[in-house]
């Protein structure tokens, strides 16, 4: 029962972190109708920029605690920077254009981030200090959930909390489900599309630094191709769910999380990344829309 538990627990984490990056995915799409392909290359940027922000803060000798939110608060400042260049660079510019363009547009990007930080780092695998400390009243279930794994949980869910917040309740969050709907009314009755949609890239840039900088925490290196590989994940859990529905992109993130977890621990570890591709095949085939997408008719 022990095992089962830790299993559960460790496909809810995975869930979880899939959820903060496929969120960026998601709120893109329902926006736009396009992929972000560099979305995963913001994830990474998020970790390594915490990782520069810790070794600098921890020769100054700073509490731990501090060290770890002021890190994980400029990763999200410079992610969020990092989104909003992207939308300026690959896809204002070819708003207009095939889509075909801005697909490879945001391809290109993804390549460039990736050796921009191979070139700017290395190639290897760098150790990411754990800065998140063990809780006592955790100790007689360290064997099932680690304290890292409850701070991502934790963490996972406020963010879940606040995005439905912004999108449900705020000025801006109105003028994303507007533009999401009809860019071109909602120009209309004098939304600033464009403004929009920068904000959209900001706040799904954020949630993946977060992401970033708790599973580097969590797992204890990095390198320059985490991106690519939580990317994909990412893109695979928003398709599962429903690319362009938030509750689809954290449904299909839980489900592709505890996917893995139970295949590892009763199938095989070896397997662990083909689970995401066949999932990503059977939706396609089976239920193109996602779980809780809508399938929508065109009059020819």
């Amino acid at each position: 029962m022990d095992y089962f538990l830790e299993l559960f627990l460790g496909g809810l984490t995975r869930g979880s972190i899939y959820a903060l990056i496929a969120l960026g995915y998601t709120m893109v799409y329902g926006i736009i109708e396009l992929i972000n392909f560099a979305h995963g290359e913001i994830y990474m940027i998020g970790a390594f920029t915490a990782l520069i922000v810790i070794s600098v803060l921890t020769m100054m000798g700073m509490n731990t605690i501090a060290i770890l939110v002021l890190a994980g608060f400029i990763a999200i400042i410079y992610s969020s920077a990092y989104g909003y260049t992207v939308e300026k660079m690959a896809y204002k510019p070819l708003r207009n254009a095939p889509r075909l363009s801005a697909l490879i547009s945001a391809i290109g990007m993804s390549l460039f981030l990736q050796n921009y930080v191979l070139l700017a780092q290395t190639s290897d695998f760098l150790p990411f200090p754990n800065l998140i400390p063990d809780f006592q009243f955790m100790e007689p279930y360290a064997h099932i959930i680690s304290s890292a794994e409850i701070v991502i949980l934790i963490t996972t869910t406020i963010v879940m909390i606040l995005l439905t917040v912004l999108i449900k309740f705020t000025k801006i969050g109105k003028a994303m489900r507007a533009t999401s709907q009809d860019k071109d009314m909602a120009q209309l009755v004098g939304i600033n599309v464009d403004r929009v949609i920068s904000v959209t890239f900001i706040v799904g840039s954020a949630t993946a630094a977060i992401g970033g900088v708790l599973i580097a925490s969590h797992v204890g290196m990095i390198n320059f191709y985490v991106g690519f590989i939580a990317g994909i994940k990412a893109f695979v859990a928003a398709v599962l769910g429903g690319i362009g529905s938030i509750p689809g992109a954290v449904l299909g993130s839980l489900i592709l999380g505890w996917t893995e977890s139970f295949a590892t621990g009763y199938v095989s570890s070896d397997y662990e990344d083909v689970f995401a591709f066949v999932f990503l095949v059977l939706i396609l085939i089976f239920r193109p829309a996602g779980i809780l997408g809508r399938t929508e008719k065109y009059k020819v």
